[in-house]
């Protein structure tokens, strides 16, 4: 009897295993780096998760300032952790992000969250299960923000499991990439080609989403590109430097684009130089200079950078992309609108935030001085987003959908006085607004699933179906009209003829 329960028991107990491993099945997936091994979470049950793979070697020792290799073979991967950021700081001066919306900041915190060089990992989102979809899904690849300075998937306001897990249609991509001097060092000891190895660190894990995005359900030709901010002006430079070749079919740019200088000039390579003087390595061939940097501690640099910064030193140093016609060039316009236009020939939706320039002002708890700040509205943000789609309707480089996000919702602008501030939209998107500081209102979801649902569709369809009134189906040849988000409405057509004449006039001006 005890034999016969034991068979009994057995049975039952290979059975249950078996189950599992059918139930779970979609949680591995072979790479071509080896097998990796997701999770799912409770709070998002139908979102597979796929975190920390390589798609580069850890650019450390000799690869330290290099551009990005190839990832090494890993066997099996257990993807379930966000791998660490790459090495930066954060000004901890008061601000918006500091004082009032910690959530756009590394894992939450009023601190960079852990940081490794060891940090070029992706992260992918995708449905529990695709079998039931007619056909692959598309792909969205986000490029964060951070003014080239710092970032990372590691941040709680962009992680895409809620959006994922409400339509079921799409899958998102995050990935670090090296950042201030490790990913823009500006050495003299460097090629002019290798100067901007961030931007280089993008295009290998473009590579890789392509090479390997069909394992999890994904259709590689369906694969687009959105960023905000820095982000939105990687993919900007990303146009130009691979026209022949873009990978994706799409392009988002929110409050980003490359009419917005964000470059350094330092062509004698003097911020570089200082920050070595600072570590032993001074007074050195620039071939010698560069292998002495290479021996420092990064927790050291990132902890002198900073303290430098916040205590106001001078002279200003910063590390961000230079001017090396081969990443970054410095004659857009021209490139754009010339023989041919040197640019991809891609869908492109564009926009900015009303008040984007809150964030860049100096801080105050009761307000910002609102002249200053809508000056810098206009000057960084609406202005070039306004000239970036009109060098691309010049090119002919496809059909510009542009879009102004003016929502002003209490659980992400705390204060009254914030708006639409740069940045702001991205909950929305991504589906954590109603995370932090109470739930959404009813015209914020409604303005949330409007934003989620145009911008997977944008990608989905190479921008040739969008279902919002006023932007006509792949005929946005002129670039208008402008739809507006979150204003009263989730979505409605706005005349902006008199900012585009402000627009005019600054340009006329010389600024």
């Amino acid at each position: 009897m005890q034999s016969t329960l034991a068979a009994l028991l057995a049975v039952i107990a290979f059975k249950s295993s078996a189950e599992a491993r059918s139930c779970n099945a979609d949680l591995t997936v072979q790479t071509t780096g080896g097998l990796v091994h997701g999770k799912v979470d409770s709070s998002t049950p139908s979102v597979r998760q796929f975190l920390g793979i390589p798609y580069a070697q850890p650019p450390v020792n000799d690869l330290r300032f290099a551009p990005p290799q190839p990832a090494l073979p890993f066997g099996d991967l257990n993807a379930t952790t966000i791998g660490p950021s790459c090495p930066q700081f954060l000004p901890d001066l008061p601000s918006i992000i500091i004082n009032d919306v910690p959530e756009f900041n590394l894992g939450g915190l009023n601190t960079t969250g852990p940081t490794s060089e060891d940090c070029l990992t992706l992260s992918i989102w995708a449905p529990r299960s695709t079998t039931a979809q007619p056909s692959p899904l598309p792909v969205l690849i986000f490029f964060y923000g951070g003014a080239f300075i710092g970032g990372g998937v590691d941040t709680p306001y962009l992680l895409p499991d809620r959006w994922i897990q409400r339509t079921q249609s799409h899958i998102v991509v995050s990935f670090n990439h090296r950042d201030n001097i490790f990913g823009f060092p500006n050495a003299a000891g460097l090629p002019p080609s290798e100067q901007n190895v961030g931007l280089l660190d993008a295009r290998l894990a473009v590579e890789w989403v392509r090479d390997n995005i069909a394992s999890f359900g994904g259709d590689p030709s369906r694969i687009g590109a959105w960023g905000q901010s820095s982000g939105a002006v990687a993919i900007a430079y990303y146009q130009y430097q691979y026209a022949d070749d873009p990978v994706v079919n799409s392009i988002i740019l929110d409050s980003g684009n490359e009419f917005i200088d964000i470059l350094t000039y330092d062509s004698g390579h003097a911020n570089f130089t200082f920050i070595a003087s600072r570590f032993g390595c001074g007074g050195l061939s620039p071939a010698e200079e560069l292998s002495c940097m290479r021996g420092v501690d990064a927790g050291e640099m990132e902890q002198f950078m900073h303290d430098y910064y916040v205590n106001g030193s001078v002279p200003y140093v910063t590390f961000s992309p230079v001017v090396d016609n081969v990443t970054v060039f410095g004659d857009y316009a021209t490139r754009a609108s010339g023989e041919g236009g040197k640019i991809a020939r891609l869908p492109a939706l564009i926009g900015s935030n009303a008040q984007d320039g809150n964030l860049f002002v100096p801080y105050s708890p009761g307000g910002v001085a609102e002249e200053l700040a809508d000056q810098m509205t206009m000057v960084y943000f609406f202005c070039p987003t306004y000239k970036a789609a009109q060098a691309r309707i010049a090119a002919g480089a496809g059909p510009v959908y542009r879009y102004l996000y003016a929502g002003n919702f209490s659980n992400v602008s705390p204060r009254p006085w914030l708006g639409a501030w740069h940045g702001s939209e991205l909950p929305l998107v991504f589906g954590t607004d109603g995370l932090y500081r109470g739930e959404s209102s009813e015209l914020e979801r409604i303005t949330s699933w409007a934003m989620q649902d145009i911008w997977v569709e944008f990608v989905a369809t190479a921008g040739r179906n969008i279902s919002v009134v006023g932007w006509e189906r792949g005929k946005q040849v002129d670039g208008g009209p402008v739809v507006e988000f979150g204003n009263g409405v989730p979505a409605r057509v706005i005349d902006t003829r008199e900012m585009e004449g402000r627009c005019e006039l600054l340009q006329a001006s010389g600024v």
